[in-house]
C-alpha cells in the first residue's frame, strides 16, 4: 500500500490521474441494473458507518480524498494538499466540482461536512471517529481550507477518505430520516438521487456535469436482493446486468457459464466474533439447563481462547465459503499496513479447548446464544451456525439467533448480546481502523470504539494505539500497531475468523475492476 510509505511528506497530487480524467459522456445513453446483497439502513451519508450505506453514498457523494481499487489514496474533491507544518494541512478544492443543484463546492461546505458527523443523533456507528483529530478548520478562501490537528497526525488523509462532503445549504436543519425522501441528497458525485424505496431499490441518473469521468449509464437502478439464490436468478434471467457477492454454492456454475463474467479479490474485511468481556452477568450466557450463571465465563481469557481454538477456520473456508475466505487471527490482510506476521491462525484443537474450559472452572461447559446478521456478510448465519456446532462439541451448548442487519445493529449498539458476529473493513487501508473502531476503549469524545458494542477495554492496547496515532515514523508506527494487535488477540478481545474474498458476476460484455474495499460502484462497470 502506498500512503503509509508516504508518511508526512508534502503531497501534491496530480490532477490528471487517468481514473478521474474528464471525458465526454457516451453517445448512447444506457440503463444499468445492479443487484446488491444488503440494503442501506440510511440515506444520510453521515448517519451510520455501515458498508451498505457507504456503498450507496459513493454514487452520490464524494470525499476530499478517496481510495482507488487497491486502497491507495488518490485526489477527489481536493485537487492537491500540502503539509504547512507538523499540525496543519492545506487543501486546494477542485474548482470544477459542483453539487447536483448547480451550486459550486466551497470550503464552507467542507468545514460543515467535517463538523456534521459529531452532531448526528442515534447513530449505531458514528463517522466522527475520522474527524476527532481535527481541532481547527480555517477557511482561507472559497477553494482553500486548512485543517489543524492537536498533535502530529499521520492518519489524516486516510481518515478523510471516510467523510463525505455534503452541501451545507441543502442539509442544514435536516434530520437523518429526512434523507430517505431525497432531502439533502445533493452531492457532487457521478450520479444524482432520483428515488429510494427502502429495502428494495434506489434509482439514480447520471450527473452530466460531473467533473470526472462520466459513467457509461444514463440511468442506474441499485436493487437490494439479500437472498443469494434470488440475486443470481435475477442475473441469469436478465433482470439485472451485474451482481455482487456471488453465492458460494454456485461459484462453479457461474465460472463455467459462457454468458457470464466472474471477478474476485481478497478484501480488507475481517469477519470476527466479539465476546462480552465486561459484565458479571451477561444476558445470553446460562448453564446447560438455561439458568442464569452468577458469573459470566466470557470474562475469563482462558474461555475466550478456548472459543478461538475450537473454531476450525479451514473447514469454514472449504465447506462453507467454497474457498472464498482466508483464515486469519489478524485484523487486516497481509498487504495492509500494520498486519502482524507473527500472528498465525490457531490450530483447530477441540481437546485443548476442553482443557482450557476445565482450567477456567467450566469442565462441563455452559450455554450460550450467538447473535449474527443474516443478510450482511457472505454466509454470515451459516458461519455462525457452523461455529455453534463446533463449540457444542467442546461442551458449550450454543444457539444462533440471526436477524437482518438493520435489526441486528440496533440491538448490538445497545449491548444486548453476549457474543456476536460482525465484519469490519479497514476503510483507511491500515490496522488502526479496526483497532480504533472495534476494540479501543469506548470513548465517543475521541471517536474511539464506534462498533465496540460490548465495551471491551484494555488500557495497554489503548496506550500503544494512542502512541501509534501520534507517530510520524512509519516503521515505529507499524511496530506499535502490530504490538497493539497482538495484545487484543492474545486477550481474546475479539476472535477473528477470516478475511472475505469478494466476488462479482456480470453479463458477458460488461467489465468491472474488483476492489479491495469490496465496494460495488455502478460507475465502474463498463461495456466492453
Amino acid at each position: 500500500m502506498s500512503w503509509p510509505r508516504m508518511g508526512l511528506r508534502v503531497l501534491l497530487a496530480a490532477s490528471c490521474l487517468l481514473l478521474f480524467a474528464s471525458a465526454a459522456p457516451p453517445a448512447a445513453a444506457q440503463e444499468f441494473k445492479l443487484a446488491m446483497s444488503s440494503p442501506p439502513t440510511s440515506m444520510d451519508p453521515h448517519f451510520y458507518n455501515l458498508f451498505p450505506n457507504i456503498n450507496v453514498s459513493d454514487h452520490i457523494f464524494e470525499q476530499l480524498v478517496a481510495m482507488d481499487a487497491d486502497s491507495h489514496i488518490i485526489p477527489a474533491l481536493a485537487e492537491s494538499w500540502t503539509l504547512v507544518n507538523n499540525l496543519t494541512w492545506e487543501f486546494k478544492l477542485r474548482k470544477g466540482a459542483k453539487f447536483h443543484d448547480g451550486s459550486p463546492l466551497t470550503a464552507e461546505d467542507v468545514a460543515w461536512s467535517l463538523d456534521r458527523p459529531a452532531t448526528i443523533v442515534g447513530s449505531p456507528g458514528k463517522f466522527d471517529t475520522y474527524t476527532k483529530a481535527i481541532i481547527n478548520k480555517k477557511i482561507i478562501d472559497p477553494y482553500t481550507i486548512q485543517l489543524t490537528t492537536r498533535e502530529p497526525y499521520p492518519l489524516l488523509l486516510a481518515d478523510l477518505t471516510s467523510i463525505y462532503i455534503v452541501s451545507k445549504k441543502a442539509t442544514q436543519g435536516l434530520s437523518s430520516d429526512d434523507f430517505a425522501s431525497g432531502k439533502g441528497m445533493i452531492g457532487t458525485g457521478p450520479f444524482k438521487f432520483v428515488r429510494f424505496q427502502r429495502d428494495d431499490r434506489i434509482e439514480l441518473e447520471r450527473n452530466n456535469d460531473y467533473w470526472g469521468k462520466k459513467p457509461a449509464w444514463s440511468k442506474v437502478t441499485l436493487r437490494f436482493i439479500p437472498n443469494d439464490a434470488t440475486r443470481l436468478a435475477a442475473l441469469l434471467a436478465g433482470d439485472v446486468q451485474a451482481i455482487e457477492n456471488v453465492p458460494t454454492p454456485d461459484l462453479a456454475k457461474v465460472r463455467a457459464d459462457k454468458n457470464l463474467s466472474f471477478y474476485s479479490k481478497v478484501s480488507h474485511r475481517v469477519i470476527y466474533l466479539y465476546p462480552d468481556t465486561r459484565r458479571e452477568k451477561s444476558p445470553f450466557v446460562t448453564d446447560k439447563d438455561g439458568q442464569p450463571l452468577d458469573k459470566n465465563p466470557l470474562m475469563d481469557v482462558r474461555v475466550r481462547r478456548a472459543l478461538s481454538i475450537a473454531i476450525n477456520r479451514d473447514a469454514i473456508r472449504d465447506r462453507i465459503m467454497e474457498g472464498l475466505s482466508e483464515p486469519t487471527i489478524n485484523l487486516v490482510p497481509a498487504a495492509l499496513f500494520g498486519h502482524n506476521p507473527n500472528l498465525k491462525p490457531p490450530k483447530y484443537d477441540p481437546e485443548a479447548a476442553k482443557k482450557l474450559l476445565a482450567e477456567a472452572g467450566y469442565p462441563n461447559g455452559f450455554g450460550l446464544t450467538m447473535h449474527t446478521p443474516n443478510n450482511r456478510y457472505i454466509n454470515d448465519e451459516k458461519i455462525a451456525q457452523t461455529i455453534a456446532q463446533m463449540w457444542s462439541r467442546i461442551g458449550i451448548a450454543t444457539k444462533v439467533e440471526g436477524a437482518p442487519m438493520s435489526v441486528y445493529a440496533a440491538r448490538g449498539a445497545k449491548s444486548e448480546y453476549s457474543i456476536g458476529l460482525l465484519g469490519w473493513g479497514a476503510q483507511t487501508g491500515e490496522v488502526s481502523s479496526p483497532l480504533r473502531a472495534m476494540v479501543a476503549c469506548d470513548n465517543p469524545a475521541k471517536g474511539m470504539g464506534a462498533v465496540n458494542w460490548l465495551k471491551y477495554c484494555n488500557p495497554k492496547m489503548d496506550a500503544l494505539l494512542a502512541k501509534a496515532l501520534n507517530s510520524v515514523d512509519d516503521k515505529e508506527r507499524s511496530s506499535l500497531l502490530q504490538q497493539a494487535t497482538a495484545i487484543v488477540i492474545d486477550d481474546g478481545g475479539v476472535i477473528p475468523i477470516h478475511q472475505q474474498v469478494t466476488t462479482w458476476a456480470t453479463k458477458k460484455g460488461i467489465v468491472y475492476v474488483p476492489r479491495t474495499d469490496e465496494r460495488t460502484h455502478a460507475y465502474q462497470f463498463y461495456p466492453q
